[in-house]
């Protein structure tokens, strides 16, 4: 399954609407609002991968259809590469910071 930056940035930004999490800046806030940005992306993917977790299981049970299973995993492996992307764009940013000449 083959994805692009721009699949990610589209589901984050569906998770983001639907958990009411804005990108909005608040007013007075620097650069806490990126942190909490991250924290929340964070969780979101945890969340996501229990639910997976859950819909598996609830499969083995033969509580749960085959496509909700695929679903809910395809979700929760789409949030952990978005937030494995943010992470090496923010690495890869600090490091050329670091390669700036003061």
């Amino acid at each position: 399954m083959a994805l692009t930056y721009l699949d990610a940035i589209a589901a984050y930004k569906a998770a983001a609407q639907s958990s009411g999490a804005g990108l909005q800046p608040r007013e007075g806030a620097s650069g806490a609002n990126f942190a909490e940005l991250l924290k929340g992306a964070a969780g979101d993917a945890a969340a996501s991968a229990r639910s997976a977790e859950h819909m598996v299981a609830a499969a083995i049970d033969n509580k749960a259809d085959v496509s909700e299973v695929v679903m809910a995993v395809a979700n929760a492996e789409l949030a952990l590469q978005t937030v494995v992307t943010i992470r090496d764009r923010v690495v890869q940013a600090y490091q050329e910071i670091l390669r700036m000449p003061i």
